[in-house]
């Protein structure tokens, strides 16, 4: 297949007009991309997820029935987080979130599927004369395990949603990914609200189909369940 060099030059603008979450961070320690994040399918376009009720909102495209290459450990109320590529560009929130793995699976081969996932982090925009977004031009996004997580292995997923074009249904970009990990240490707390994905969201939720520049919001209400701290 040929391409014209107008078209590359659009490709390579797409590309790099979306970002990736490819590797995770345990504490200070950076580690190597897809190692212990779960490498999507077509990882390499930075494209997004925009169809809500599609299993590829849980992990991204496909990624829900592979596995990475390890589990990393991580001890309850320590910091974790996940590299951006390049970084956070378009407006949006960001959100994490986690889901145990049952009993008679790990990390490495649950799908994530059921009425499991629970937030542990979000973050919002700022509201003013525009509205403004604290993540943007992230390279990084580090989260809090809280501190009662039950130990035992997890799926553990960020996202962050470009709200750019999100005026009509299935306008809002999600960025996507999930990393396997166990929690260390003596939890006993009960992790919720829990939801699934799909289901924990509709295309037409307000914080999903809003135009965020006119008239400027005042308020904007978060997708998905509230926090559990722990």
């Amino acid at each position: 297949m040929k391409y014209s060099l107008a078209s590359l030059f659009v490709l390579a603008a797409s590309a790099q007009a979306h970002y990736t979450f490819p590797a995770l961070i345990a504490g200070t320690t950076k580690t190597s991309d897809w190692q212990y994040v779960r490498q999507w399918a077509g990882y390499v376009s930075n494209g997004p997820v925009t169809d809500v009720t599609k299993v590829d909102i849980r992990c991204n495209v496909n990624a829900s029935s592979v596995s990475a290459p390890g589990t990393q450990s991580v001890a309850a109320g320590s910091q974790v987080g996940f590299t951006a590529a390049p970084d956070i560009y378009h407006p949006g929130p960001l959100m994490a979130y986690m889901a145990k793995v049952p009993t008679g699976k790990t990390a490495a081969n649950w799908d994530g599927s059921g009425q499991v996932w629970f937030k542990i982090f979000e973050q919002g925009p700022v509201f003013g004369s525009a509205l403004t977004w604290p993540n943007n031009g992230y390279t990084q996004a580090m989260f809090t395990i809280p501190a009662s997580t039950p130990p035992g292995d997890y799926l553990f997923r960020i996202e962050h949603i470009g709200l750019h074009s999100a005026s009509a249904a299935n306008g809002a970009q999600f960025y996507i990914s999930c990393a396997q990990i166990t929690v260390t240490g003596s939890g006993a707390g009960k992790p919720g609200p829990l939801v699934a994905f799909p289901g924990a969201y509709k295309a037409t939720d307000p914080g999903l189909m809003l135009n965020i520049y006119y008239p400027v919001p005042t308020t904007y209400t978060m997708p998905g369940p509230a926090v559990w701290k722990g």
